[in-house]
């Protein structure tokens, strides 16, 4: 069971699926704005939140913001774009995983389960990371180089530790695609490529002088001290 906040304004959609996912043992609060949707987020902490992009008050996406402003709660957004670009920019922005309308019911509760075991992961993998002089704590997505902390994004965070849970390995692009964008088809190695360039920024360091992240031609990237 899971306490799932539903923002969707077509009423029948908002209606039937609210009375699906109940019925699947989930509870449910069904909000039509997007306002209200974010309001929800930081005063009931939802385990989950649907997100449909076309809402009367605020665009979809500028609700993702500011969701992602104030909570790490996993975020599905209904949309009716599929094209590559479209899909990597809402994973990007703070989307946790999405769905192509028209959908059905079964689908939507298929991709709660999913985020929320992948949540469920992440919890049981909570010890601190370390290397050299980089301080990772899962727990209070905190990062700190020398003592100093690091102010990282949310995707930059996810990043780092995807690659300090294999320290030393060569990680590929492919990998880190399906890992930290759910994106398991790849064909967004630039959408990594412009992460790592950030997150080296903030670590201190640059590609051509690494000292933790090293990039390895044609394969893919590593986390070790230079």
């Amino acid at each position: 069971m899971a306490r799932v906040l539903l923002v969707e304004d077509d009423d029948a959609i908002r209606t039937s699926l609210g009375k699906s996912l109940t019925a699947a043992g989930h509870v449910v609060t069904a909000l039509a704005a997007g306002a209200d949707g974010v309001a929800s987020v930081a005063r009931d902490r939802p385990d989950v939140m649907l997100l449909d992009l076309g809402l009367p008050d605020l665009d979809g996406r500028d609700v993702l913001a500011m969701v992602r402003a104030v909570s790490d709660v996993p975020v599905i957004v209904a949309t009716a774009r599929d094209d590559d670009a479209s899909v990597v920019r809402l994973l990007d922005a703070g989307a946790d995983d999405y769905v192509i309308k028209p959908f059905s019911s079964a689908q939507i509760d298929a991709r709660i389960r999913a985020v929320l075991r992948r949540g469920g992961a992440d919890q049981q993998e909570d010890a601190a990371l370390t290397l050299g002089g980089l301080s990772i704590d899962p727990r209070s997505r905190e990062v700190t180089v020398d003592g100093k902390p690091v102010d990282l994004t949310r995707k930059e965070f996810d990043l780092l530790v995807a690659l300090a849970r294999r320290p030393g390995a060569v990680v590929t692009k492919r990998e880190l695609l399906a890992e930290v964008w759910g994106l398991p088809w790849g064909g967004g190695d630039r959408t990594v490529d412009v992460h790592l360039s950030w997150l080296r920024r903030k670590l201190g360091e640059t590609a051509a002088e690494p000292r933790f992240l090293h990039s390895v031609r044609g394969v893919g990237v590593k986390l070790a001290e230079a």
